[in-house]
């Protein structure tokens, strides 16, 4: 068994679509990146290179390449998931926390769950995401971005 963890954070800006979890909600602001910027993704990638120790997001996905420029991110964890496949890991969970001020993310957490589950080819029960605020401190509590957290255990 072999675990990781992994870690995200994107400003957010107007003229953006926010992604989470592959999942388009509704909101003024969508978060800024290189690709679609969805900051849970990228920490569920994060934890599951660390935990295969294949080093980072942006080893395999540099943003200084225009491949990449406004990808989903859940293309690139399909990429992730066939690597692991590869390396003969299978992923046994994923815990993931998103930090947000706002939107609500409640109702949009089974859709991620269904998404991350298909693109990783394993059963929604192996996937827990939950949400949290910062009780209105720092850059995410005044609105002005969101993080996301991430551990994977891999088998």
């Amino acid at each position: 068994m072999r675990v990781g963890i992994g870690y995200d954070v994107h400003p957010l800006v107007e003229n953006r679509n926010l992604i989470l979890g592959g999942v388009l909600i509704p909101f003024q602001k969508g978060l800024d990146g290189h690709s679609d910027a969805d900051v849970l993704v990228h920490a569920v990638i994060d934890a599951l290179l660390g935990a295969a120790g294949m080093g980072d997001i942006g080893r395999l996905f540099p943003d200084t390449d225009d491949r990449y420029k406004g990808v989903s991110s859940l293309v690139l964890l399909r990429h992730v998931a066939q690597v692991l496949k590869k390396a003969m890991f299978e992923v046994e969970n994923i815990d993931a926390t998103i930090v947000a001020q706002k939107p609500r993310i409640a109702p949009y957490i089974e859709k991620m769950k269904e998404n991350i589950a298909l693109e990783l080819g394993i059963q929604t029960d192996r996937i827990n995401i939950k949400a949290t605020t910062t009780e209105g401190m720092g850059f995410i509590g005044a609105g002005d971005g969101m993080a996301a957290y991430a551990i994977a255990l891999l088998a």
